[in-house]
């Protein structure tokens, strides 16, 4: 405005001549600024309403494709498919006593009965009704005739992967992801892709364009994140095997919270072409794609599937390793690792007896259970994991979030972003001697600061990285017996509670494999152990658990399964022993 008054002074003009141009040039900026508001307003409203649009036609379509079916297929017995396993539905596909087509319209009329209750698909790719009739006619591949369904961040031509952010909306792939492709090679048929939340660094399943998913056992649970909407699908029935994607847990928790089995691989062993990050460049933290599915058995298909010679020659970064079946169907009785508590994120009552219950299983199966302790957690999660994940403060992050309304599930843990630097600081000073956990974690969002800290910082997390193998050594184990969060949390903790993925994020720092397999269900006990349940810290953390997992009865509950990078063979050899000895308990 100065430059404005100078310009009309410079035209000779009296002073108060002068002050009414100016105030009418700040009357007219203002007014500018509001108009270009509402016109971003109004583009981000259209651009959501068309997704939405998108989505409630393909719904549409395919229920009607669905209802033309039936008609014309009454004795297809949808009720009998949808009890199979995936080892039991692969093997009646391939001897021709089951047909592609009525297991695709069984899954599909199953899928968006769930999505009706659980609100967990982004939309159905009406592309698979063509490559169903390809299918058909070829009978070809591991996974022939199988529908599966993707998390929306893996490109599938002609869709979007928004990430559940509006600045991705009207961006559709222009080409297949290398997983879908090789699922498609396979004999797969991709036929729906799932929720997520808004920007992928969250735990919970809600975003502005699609709204939130809710959890299969308790609709008034969140189903996890960030593979939400395949935990909530798969565990309601709608989807026998899903492909989600792991930063910090977000195939392990939904997981968890739905019941259902996940595995997170060594980062590198599938590949990532096609699969999208809110942000690119990160690399201390490691993400990678992996399967979901009721089973243990089911991922393994999974991974035999996807780890061939086509996926080798598609993506020549992965290294050309095939699923070794030797090591998977090994019985060598094995040296385990366990721990209860991680002595970072206290655990639920649930948890910790899902520990107790497994090791006691393993033990008579045989094996040698050792106690173990992560290495330094208090000192890692901010400065490795969280430094890392922020390195620059946020800034990226924020920028992807513009243009939309923040989610409910994500404010909280936002907000801190947006202050400046020195705010964060001396807020991380205030809360030193009150809650030493927030205070790190409120130093650690500033960010690296400079390229010599960031190198420092990538030195560190290799170091790190050798001394828990030298510790995986000293104790002598093969794998690790660990908890993962749970049960399923109330809504609108999982902003509040970043620090409960210390049990899973670590693993994708260490780039360690990792699996989780149902085991159990919360106890009225558990309930009860909960409310006197004190902590560690007994700060505001602690607080919002307890908060975020009362009210469980009845819901899953989990164990983590742990190996040493590229031993993901091993991984799952171990989760199914898990699951077995479990199975056999109970009867």
């Amino acid at each position: 405005m100065e430059r404005i008054k100078l310009f009309l002074q410079g035209m000779e003009l009296d002073n108060r001549t002068a002050a009414l141009w100016t105030g009418a040039a700040c009357a007219v900026g203002t007014f500018v600024m509001l108009v270009r508001k509402i016109s971003i307003h109004q583009k981000t409203k259209k651009k959501i309403q068309r997704a939405r649009n998108r989505r409630t036609e393909s719904l549409q379509r395919a229920e009607q494709a669905v209802l033309q079916y039936k008609e014309t297929h009454p004795m297809t017995n949808s009720a009998l498919i949808l009890t199979l396993s995936l080892s039991e539905l692969t093997k009646q596909l391939q001897e021709g006593l089951l047909s592609p087509e009525d297991v695709y319209y069984s899954y599909m009329e199953k899928t968006l009965d769930v999505n009706k209750k659980l609100n967990c698909c982004t939309g159905i790719l009406l592309e698979s009704f063509d490559q169903l009739k390809t299918v058909a006619s070829n009978k070809k591949g591991l996974l022939y005739g199988v529908p599966v369904s993707i998390k929306e961040n893996i490109a599938y031509k002609n869709h979007d992967s928004s990430c559940g952010v509006v600045v991705y909306l009207d961006q559709p792939a222009q080409t297949d992801s290398v997983i879908v492709e090789v699922l498609k090679r396979q004999g797969a048929i991709p036929f729906v892709k799932t929720n997520l939340p808004q920007g992928l660094l969250n735990y919970d399943c809600g975003n502005h364009i699609y709204g939130q998913t809710v959890n299969p056992h308790n609709l008034q649970k969140t189903p996890g994140g960030s593979s939400g909407g395949e935990g909530a699908l798969i565990g309601g029935g709608g989807s026998l095997l899903g492909i989600g994607s792991d930063i910090g847990g977000s195939i392990r928790i939904p997981a968890s919270f739905c019941g259902i089995s996940g595995f997170k691989p060594t980062a590198g062993r599938l590949s990532s072409q096609g699969i999208s990050p809110i942000y690119r460049g990160q690399k201390s933290v490691l993400s990678t794609s992996g399967p979901m599915a009721k089973d243990v058995d089911s991922l393994v298909l999974c991974m035999q599937a996807l780890l061939c010679d086509h996926m080798f020659s598609l993506d020549p970064t992965v290294p050309p390793i095939p699923f070794n079946t030797q090591i998977y169907q090994s019985s060598k009785p094995l040296r385990i690792g366990y721990l209860e508590n991680d002595g970072y994120t206290y655990p639920s009552p649930s948890m910790v007896r899902g520990i107790r219950e497994v090791k006691a299983l393993l033990e008579q199966a045989g094996h040698t259970l050792v106690p173990y302790t992560p290495l330094k957690l208090d000192h890692i999660l901010p400065e490795l994991i969280v430094k890392a994940i922020l390195a620059d403060g946020g800034t990226t992050l924020l920028k992807k979030l513009e243009g939309g309304p923040l989610h409910p599930c994500l404010g909280v843990q936002v907000l801190p972003y947006y202050f400046p630097k020195w705010l964060k600081k001396t807020i991380s000073f205030i809360l030193k001697p009150l809650s030493p956990r927030i205070s790190a974690v409120f130093n650690a969002i500033c960010g690296v600061g400079s390229v010599a800290d960031l190198w420092k910082q990538h030195a560190d997390v290799e170091d790190y990285i050798q001394e828990t193998v030298a510790e995986w050594r000293r104790c002598n184990i093969d794998v690790l017996l660990c908890p993962v969060i749970g049960p399923a949390f109330n809504f609108l903790y999982c902003g509040k509670l970043t620090s409960a993925v210390s049990y899973t994020m670590l693993y994708n720092l260490l780039n360690f494999p990792a699996g989780v397999v149902p085991v159990s269900t919360v106890t009225a006990e558990d309930e009860e152990e909960l409310k006197h349940s004190k902590g560690i810290y007994q700060d505001q953390w602690e607080k919002f658990f307890k908060q975020a997992v009362t009210g469980g009865e009845g819901l899953p509950v989990a164990v983590q399964c742990v190996a040493l990078p590229w031993q993901d063979e091993l991984c799952l050899r171990f989760m199914k022993e898990v699951e077995e000895l479990v199975k056999q308990s109970r009867k």
